[in-house]
């Protein structure tokens, strides 16, 4: 059975992983309702950087804006 190269310590990297882990982005956590935390942080900041506790939130929410704006410029030439 293969050893774990999991560091146990806590986060920090060891000289045996592969790939070293990268830093931890700055995080801001904020007690605003989820709409006004994505909002004042600004909606792509927290979608593609995870600024706040709010990221898979607003990475949801692209994902929707990407799929209506997909769906609409597939339907579009077929109603023409």
């Amino acid at each position: 059975m293969a050893k774990s190269s999991k560091s146990r310590s806590g986060g920090s990297a060891s000289a045996s992983e592969r790939i070293p882990r990268r830093p931890l982005p700055d995080f801001e956590e904020t007690d605003a309702p989820m709409i006004k935390g994505v909002l004042e942080a600004g909606f792509l900041r927290v979608a593609l950087k995870d600024v706040n506790q709010f990221g898979p939130h607003a990475m949801i929410m692209l994902l929707f804006v990407v799929a209506t704006v997909t769906a609409l410029a597939l339907l579009i030439p077929t109603l023409l």
